[in-house]
């Protein structure tokens, strides 16, 4: 018995412990399930849906393939948060990355009298050594900077064809920069004339390599020259250059075309150098051939800034002035001129007596010519007549001689400023004689100037007036008439109305090209006295209508303001119900009797008079201006009906 019962205890242990060891399985297993479940729902929802997921026991393997770095760390941290970081066993593998680019393999060589320096990246293989090396044989081995850096990668296509050319051509370049590419060399020098470079350009393009792309910018100096100098000769056989200077190929183009207008004979060039004595030497130039075009025959030099103009004896007294004048007045400022018309050998009075004249244009435009006694006197008559006609409208033509009247000063300032006070006319002044002519638009102009010519020349002077009265026209801008006025306004009040906002004295956002329209007519009307009459229908009680129209009344006046129209004659009233000119009990009545009129203050008729006339006056209908402008008035706005 006993034994018996020992088998059966030890039996049912055995039993339980197998049951237990079932059981622990099933266990473990669900739980690897369920944890497996768990993980891969979290990476797909997190778009990690690439990475495969392994549960054994409490450990949770991740396998697959990141695209990258981040985004396997990223599945990592996701995993996280749905197991314990310890358990999570890590087998994936990233995505391997493309190779890198080669750089951009560049180099700069720069040679001038110091040596040669060199910088840039080469590839490996380049031969920096030997490429130092055959510098150095050049400039010398202690006159060579190296400044290249090396990148392991292998020469691209070009490389080595390109750079051995550029070391090569350093031979035949003292003065010189060469950049490097793969298949392409700059080169930007300097040679010593015209010549040189062109046989550089030569020698460089023909020991080029086939397929190499060549870049030549080789300078060659201008010359110096000294003087700087132009002599333009014209005879009866035309134009022509004794000799042409110029700083620039532009500065050239231009001497040449005017040139070419004076009458050049045969094509020319000029010689393009330094030595310039200003910057302003060919408009310089322009003047001066254009002045001795003038004249018709003569020579123009022009020396460094020294311009001699020497005129034929043949020409007339009166345009060699009026030409010297004219282009001693507009050369630039470091130019000198000396002018010379030669006496002929039988000299006669034909040449007239010396003059000064002014002429005044209807737009305000004054020239002065002819002769003054020094420079004090022109800069003079030059200052008082831009005082007197603006400095923008003044021309100066005129030249100093010798020999003219003592009162010659007195003579001039005097007549230019009878001239001011005419529209258009003329003056001219001669050793014996002031003439002056022109037209005034006032009546006793004649008057006036003959005083101030008498008081200010003396009673034995000489003069003459011929001036002639014209009425002063009438204004292009004239402002309209205020009956005009008021019918203008009156029409557009035909065709738009002022709204406001329901039950508010606020303009409509609608009625503003209203109310622009308005003060643009306000604004050609001139200084009128306007009054601005708000009216409104008979719904709502009379008080809350009365200041209803009032506030509108004012809210138009600030609106026309904040236009910039002048307000300072206008009247804000209003007379809510009082003046219709509709019937009250129609829609279409109401909609007629809320209204906003202009009318004009009479001094006969007070403005509170004017409700009488709106009545007679119901063919204006009545305009809505537009705007914002909050009301500003001491009375008080009550709600009033939709309607209003």
């Amino acid at each position: 018995m006993r034994l018996s019962s020992l088998l059966i205890v030890s039996f049912t242990f055995l039993a339980a412990a197998g049951l237990s060891l079932v059981a622990a399985g099933f266990a473990v297993t669900g739980m690897e399930y369920s944890t497996e479940i768990a993980v891969r729902r979290t990476l797909d929802e997190t778009g990690h849906d690439w990475a495969e997921v392994t549960a054994d026991g409490l450990r949770v393997e991740l396998n697959g393939t990141a695209p990258d770095e981040a985004d396997r760390f990223t599945a990592i941290s996701v995993v996280g948060t749905t197991v314990d970081a310890a358990r999570i066993i890590d087998n994936m593998d990233i995505t391997p990355t493309a190779d890198l680019a080669p750089p951009r393999f560049s180099v700069e060589i720069l040679r001038n009298e110091s040596g040669i320096s060199i910088i840039g990246l080469i590839p490996r293989g380049a031969g920096r050594a030997a490429i130092v090396e055959q510098l150095a044989n050049l400039v010398g081995e202690d006159r060579v900077t190296d400044l290249l850096e090396i990148a392991h990668y292998d020469a691209p296509a070009g490389w080595t064809d390109a750079m051995t050319y550029a070391v090569k051509s350093l031979q035949s370049l003292p003065r010189a920069k060469i950049s490097v590419v793969a298949g392409q060399v700059s080169i930007t020098a300097i040679s010593h004339n015209i010549d040189e470079k062109l046989a550089l350009e030569k020698a460089l393009n023909r020991t080029a390599p086939p397929g190499l792309r060549l870049a030549l910018d080789i300078a060659a100096p201008r010359p110096v020259i000294t003087p700087f100098t132009l002599r333009y000769h014209i005879d009866q056989n035309g134009g022509r250059f004794d000799a042409c200077s110029a700083e620039s190929d532009g500065s050239r183009d231009r001497i040449l075309a005017a040139a070419q207008k004076a009458g050049l004979a045969e094509p020319t060039t000029c010689v393009i150098g330094m030595g310039v004595p200003s910057p302003n030497w060919s408009r310089a130039a322009e003047l001066s051939i254009a002045g001795l075009a003038q004249l018709g025959a003569g020579s123009v030099t022009i020396a460094n800034a020294d311009i001699t103009l020497v005129a034929t004896a043949e020409t007339p007294h009166a345009l060699f002035d009026q030409v010297v004048g004219e282009l001693e007045n507009a050369l630039p400022k470091v130019f000198a001129l000396h002018a010379v018309l030669p006496v002929p050998e039988a000299a006669t009075e034909s040449a007239g007596p010396p003059e000064f004249t002014a002429t005044l244009s209807p737009e305000g435009q004054v020239q002065l010519r002819g002769r003054l006694t020094d420079e004090t006197l022109r800069h003079l008559t030059d200052s008082y007549a831009k005082a007197r006609f603006g400095s923008d409208n003044v021309y100066v033509a005129t030249r100093v001689v010798a020999g003219l009247p003592t009162n010659w000063p007195v003579r001039v300032l005097t007549g230019l400023e009878a001239l001011s006070q005419l529209r258009r006319g003329s003056l001219t002044v001669t050793p014996d004689h002031v003439n002056l002519r022109g037209m005034s638009h006032q009546e006793n102009a004649t008057a006036e100037i003959s005083k101030l010519l008498s008081a200010k020349l003396g009673g034995a002077e000489s003069y003459g007036l011929e001036i002639s009265f014209e009425p002063l026209p009438e204004p292009e801008d004239k402002p309209m008439e205020p009956e005009q006025c008021e019918a203008e306004l009156a029409a557009i009040q035909q065709v738009h109305k002022i709204a406001f906002e329901p039950g508010s004295a606020t303009v409509a956002a609608d009625s503003r090209e209203t109310v622009d329209a308005i003060a643009v007519i306000l604004d050609q009307c001139g200084e009128v006295r306007l009054e601005i009459q708000g009216h409104t229908d008979s719904q709502g009680r009379e008080e809350m209508n009365q200041n209803l129209s009032q506030a509108r009344a004012q809210s138009v006046l600030n609106e026309l303001r904040a236009r910039r129209v002048v307000t300072s004659s206008f009247a804000a009233k209003g007379y809510g119900e009082s003046t219709p000119i509709a019937d009250n009990g129609t829609e279409e009545g109401r909609e007629q009797n809320r209204r906003i009129t202009f009318h004009l203050i009479r001094p006969e008729q007070r403005p509170e008079a004017q409700s009488t006339l709106d009545s007679a006056a119901s063919e204006n209908t009545d305009i809505e201006p537009s705007g914002e402008t909050a009301p500003e008035t001491d009375a008080p706005i009550e709600q009033e009906t939709p309607e209003q």
